[in-house]
């Protein structure tokens, strides 16, 4: 019998043993760092390192606070921007834990710091973006923008014992009614502008032509002038040699002009076939059809002519 007791007691104490070894110790891991308190205040320095450690069973606590970037992605809610438009904002938040004492004091753990920095990120968007427009927070501005949201959000989470890393809006929407008539809008304004566009291509293409046809005009009185002025040199140099030709030989040149007068009024001319001449076979005018060399004083007459009507 004291032999049982014995035993009973032993398992106790043994019991006992392993409960109070596994109350005094914990384990950090990697990605947490550790507090440990005694009634709510810190008694040791903040543990940072993982591994085993060890505390007072019953009286210490250990609170483990994640050392990673932590994210809060808040809910679409809707804003009234400067021109009077409702847009609707996704928006988040990158932050971690700065001072873990002062995180587990103020929200205790990260339920309550994502609804703290829920509350102040709808704040912060009403605040700066109720002054600016839809462009100015979709193209224009929107970095200066977020940079005024997220030093809000610095200064506000502070208190909490929170850093915030980055704050970024991932859309911004307008409500579904609104966007049909945006969208018409825009369509209009981009129709006026292709017609604005078309207007100026017209007119430029037609001071193009304009300036084209002048051009032309220029270009080819230019070239009939150079024309006629090198016709005109070309008549006086063809004169100077009949001149010259008449000169050296007279009789030659008054047989050639006879050959032409026969060509013009008998073929090839631009009267042959259309002109009627009555003329003596004896007149001088066929004097080289009877002999090719006339007497000097059959040639002292004047020049025949090839126009008779």
């Amino acid at each position: 019998m004291n032999r049982h007791f014995s035993g009973v007691g032993v398992a106790v104490i043994a019991v006992v043993a392993i409960v109070l070894a596994s109350m005094s110790m914990f384990v950090v891991d990697p990605t947490e760092q550790a507090l440990v308190l005694r009634f709510g205040q810190p008694v040791r320095d903040l543990i940072g390192a993982p591994g085993l450690y060890f505390k007072m069973p019953f009286v210490d606590t250990a609170v483990y606070v994640d050392k990673r970037i932590l994210a809060l992605d808040n809910e679409r809610q809707e804003v009234l921007v400067s021109d009077n438009q409702r847009l609707e904002v996704d928006a988040f938040v990158r932050y971690r834990i700065a001072d873990p004492l002062l995180f587990y004091q103020s929200v205790f753990n990260t339920r309550g710091a994502d609804a703290q920095l829920g509350g102040m990120l709808n704040s912060a968007l009403r605040r700066t973006l109720s002054e600016a427009s839809i462009t100015d927070i979709v193209r224009d501005k929107r970095d200066a923008l977020m940079a005024d949201i997220r030093d809000q959000m610095i200064a506000g989470a502070k208190r909490f014992g929170l850093s915030v890393v980055d704050v970024r809006i991932k859309r911004a929407d307008l409500p579904a009614e609104n966007s049909e008539a945006v969208f018409r809008r825009m369509q209009t304004e981009r129709q006026q502008r292709a017609a604005s566009y078309r207007a100026q291509g017209s007119q430029q293409a037609q001071q193009i032509r304009a300036e084209a046809d002048r051009k032309v005009t220029v270009i080819t009185a230019q070239a009939q002038q150079q024309a006629e002025q090198i016709r005109g040199e070309g008549d006086g140099e063809r004169n100077r040699i009949f001149a010259e030709a008449y000169g050296a030989d007279p009789e030659f040149f008054k047989f050639y002009r006879s050959m032409q007068a026969y060509q013009n009024s008998f073929g090839g001319g631009p009267n042959s076939g259309t002109t009627r001449a009555l003329v003596s076979p004896k007149s001088d005018f066929f004097r080289y059809f009877s002999t090719p060399t006339p007497p000097p004083e059959a040639g002292a007459g004047s020049m025949p002519s090839a126009k008779a009507e």
